[in-house]
């Protein structure tokens, strides 16, 4: 299937993101929270996702494709890399956030409705809170900063591909629309699905251009 969207930027003075989740892992199909300190690989299903989002989007002339330190993200973008030759950056600051004492943990009715909880407090405006030996909002927010910057380094008059985690994408989001943190959930996701983003040089923040698709796996 390939997309109808346009190859390239709409000019030189636009900066395009093409920014997906990446695949399912066996943890997701699972329901397990994976965070930054569980590296997973993508199953079967993951890896036909990111398959069907390649042939979808193979067209497009992605001038860098960025992933976290996390494999699953790596394992997403590989077609690129091995078929198309794509230069790839590891950012660290794409980390998933880190879910402390929930990582790896099947989940149970406590430990869900302790999840629950911890987004409902973020949703309250309460980001400096974490999970046990996990991560803020905001401690997350503050290293994406420096990983946008390293990755708008790259950006030229061509689109880039970033692919990373879900709780880091809601937080991404809200650094590149600047969207309120505490509004973090209102951008939701699905495995490999599609968010795409441009700014002009007359911008300060980049708009969405397309939400959410998962058209590519249909």
């Amino acid at each position: 299937m390939e997309s109808n969207l346009p190859q390239n930027s709409a000019s030189a003075t636009t900066k395009t993101i093409y920014l997906i989740r990446h695949g399912q892992t066996d943890l997701n199909r699972q329901g397990i929270i994976q965070g930054c300190g569980v590296d997973t690989d993508l199953n079967e299903t993951g890896r036909d996702q990111a398959q069907r989002f390649f042939e979808a989007y193979r067209h497009i002339d992605f001038n860098s494709v960025f992933v976290s330190r996390l494999k699953r993200t790596h394992q997403t973008v590989e077609p690129f890399i091995r078929e198309k030759k794509s230069v790839h950056f590891i950012i660290p600051e794409l980390d998933e956030i880190n879910w402390g004492i929930m990582e790896g943990v099947f989940p149970t009715e406590e430990s869900h409705a302790s999840f629950h909880r911890m987004v409902a407090e973020w949703r309250a405006g309460n980001l400096h809170t974490a999970v046990e030996g996990g991560e803020t909002p905001t401690e997350l927010y503050e290293r994406q900063k420096t990983g946008l910057q390293t990755l708008e380094k790259h950006i030229t008059d061509k689109p880039v591909l970033v692919c990373m985690h879900g709780r880091a994408m809601r937080s991404f989001l809200c650094l590149l629309t600047n969207h309120p943190l505490y509004l973090m959930d209102d951008f939701e996701h699905t495995n490999v699905c599609l968010y795409i983003l441009e700014k002009n040089s007359t911008d300060k923040h980049y708009r969405i251009i397309l939400n959410n698709s998962s058209a590519h796996l249909a």
